[in-house]
């Protein structure tokens, strides 16, 4: 007889309207966090996470969609403002912050 796991649902817990979102662009991707003001992370999403393989990971349009997607489950958690924090070199530096202020 097998044992079956106990599934654990994620804590509901007050977030407050702040975050904190870190967009790190490096040539091949890039990575957007989204954190309370602790720095536990509220939602996450990168080039890849969204769909995109290869070289297509690097452009800024993925960088926008991953910025899009980690947006909307912050704000679907209560998060209202964010601060943001951008590291790397990489080309969607400017197309995630963007997408984050119009998000």
């Amino acid at each position: 007889m097998v044992l079956q796991k106990k599934r654990t649902r994620k804590k509901d817990k007050d977030l407050g309207p702040y975050g904190v979102a870190h967009i790190k662009a490096t040539f091949n991707n890039t990575i957007v966090t989204i954190t309370d003001k602790n720095g536990n992370t509220i939602s996450w999403a990168s080039a890849g996470k969204v769909g995109f393989k290869g070289s297509r990971k690097s452009t800024p349009f993925a960088a926008q969609t991953a910025a899009e997607t980690a947006a909307r489950e912050a704000i679907a958690l209560g998060i209202k403002k964010v601060e943001i924090y951008v590291k790397g070199p990489g080309v969607g530096r400017e197309a995630a912050v963007r997408s984050l202020q119009a998000a």
